[in-house]
């Protein structure tokens, strides 16, 4: 049996038009809604519910942990898998369920355990439905729809998250009291964020399989996966395997992701606390300027999504022009500058300047790793390589979280300006790092 044939039809697969392309990302819209409202609320909650500063890292353990878990085994899993639903949707269907089900319950925690353990559900979930997801995608496009592919997920990453960042200031718009706080002093603009991420995060996924269902497996595909060894111990030795005969170009993205993600767990948990300082003054969030200093991250937050929204199109044909190795590094040094000034600008309206460099780099981060990727790993074991490949953003994510906060103090001053400087330099040795890679060229075949 030819190996490479498993899980993907080759020149069977139907060319997809821009709007096809699109239809099955907009899942990632709702799931990248979800991350973006933990990107800038869990911090403001758990300091709200009364956290240390220097132990912040440790309350955000729920995620890579659970990353480093979980989606490797069902990324495997899904490689496995035939059912009437499809091969991959089973998965990332459940998860978006569950998903939202956390967002309904996370900002009515009264502690910070049941946040943090809520965190560990709500990070579970998402990654159940993470790796199905781009293993569905690339299963579902050509190797030369790729690039378009996956920067167009970045493009509803970047929207999603826009989105998220921006909800708390346009609900103060809309006409609700900022300083409007629960028992547990969370604010109920908040909590209705939270309630809005519930919605998206289950309506998008529908969306996306009504629209762009996954392609059915033939009779050759299906007798492969009835073949192959079932149960955990198959799936455990699978994972194994796909370690042992990684590709080249996998082994050397490993060390760019160990800087940009370090980097950017850094800049989610620390920016809000620095704007605080150089912004307002302040770093107690009992304090109106605390309140301010979560709006203007959201403010922020939502203006270099929206740049990595309207970039990741612009990305596409700069990628097949230069290729993303150039593309990543270019994006990622700007970025590295950017968060370098942030701690110095003392005025709210230029702080969107960096952020354009911010929502490059977010925008390539989402995107470009995922093209010089599919173009590397066995069609048949997508979904297993995309969790393994995951392990490479937990795994700095983890590094980072048992790090920093012995260096806080000693060597950042217990500064948290000092952190979002540290996440620029780190993204510009990202940018250096990439250099190392070798891509494999992608196809030139027309539909």
């Amino acid at each position: 049996m030819n190996h490479a044939a498993i899980g993907s039809t080759g020149n069977k697969k139907p060319w997809l038009s821009f709007w096809q392309i699109l239809n099955m990302n907009i899942g990632f819209f709702g799931l990248q809604f979800s991350f973006g409202l933990q990107q800038s609320s869990m911090s403001p909650i758990y300091k709200y519910l009364g956290a240390d500063e220097a132990s912040l890292p440790y309350l955000w353990l729920a995620g890579p942990v659970t990353g480093l878990i979980v989606q490797p085994i069902i990324g495997a899993m899904s490689d496995r898998t035939v059912s009437r639903w499809g091969r991959r949707t089973p998965y990332f269907l459940i998860g978006a369920l569950i998903c939202s089900l956390g967002l309904l319950i996370m900002p009515f925690s009264s502690s910070l355990w049941m946040a943090a353990s809520i965190l560990w559900i709500l990070d579970a979930a998402n990654n159940v439905t993470m790796e199905p997801y781009r293993a569905y995608v690339s299963d579902r496009l050509r190797s030369e729809q790729h690039a378009a592919g996956f920067l167009t997920q970045s493009a509803c990453t970047g929207l999603g998250q826009t989105l998220a960042y921006l909800t708390p200031s346009l609900l103060v718009a809309f006409g609700m009291n900022s300083n409007a706080v629960n028992t547990n002093h969370i604010p109920y603009i908040v909590i209705t964020a939270f309630m809005i991420g519930a919605v998206f995060s289950i309506t998008s996924i529908l969306w996306s399989l009504k629209t762009t269902p996954e392609l059915p497996m033939d009779a050759e595909q299906i007798a492969e996966i009835a073949s192959q060894p079932s149960g955990w111990q198959a799936t455990v030795s699978d994972i194994v395997q796909a370690v042992k005969e990684m590709p080249l170009t996998m082994k050397q993205l490993a060390l760019v992701k160990l800087f940009q993600w370090y980097a950017m767990f850094c800049y989610w948990q620390y920016i809000v606390l620095s704007l605080g300082r150089s912004i307002f003054g302040t770093d107690d969030p009992a304090t109106d300027g605390f309140r301010d200093a979560g709006l203007l991250n959201g403010q922020i937050g939502a203006f270099y999504n929206f740049v990595a929204f309207i970039a990741a199109f612009a990305l596409v044909p700069f990628v097949r022009r230069f290729g993303p190795k150039i593309t990543h590094a270019i994006c990622l040094s700007l970025a590295g500058i950017a968060m370098l000034s942030l701690p110095d600008i003392h005025t709210p309206a230029v702080l969107f300047l960096p952020m354009i460099g911010v929502g490059l780099a977010w925008a390539s981060i989402m995107g470009n790793p995922y093209v010089m990727l599919a173009g590397c790993i066995p069609a048949h074991r997508t979904g297993v390589y995309m969790g393994i490949f995951n392990m490479f953003i937990v795994i700095p994510m983890i590094i980072q979280i048992f790090t920093l906060p012995l260096i806080y103090h000693r060597w950042l001053n217990g500064n948290p300006e000092n952190v979002i400087r540290l996440a620029g330099v780190l993204l510009i040795c990202a940018a250096a790092a990439v250099s190392i890679v070798k891509v494999a060229q992608p196809s030139k075949k027309t539909p």
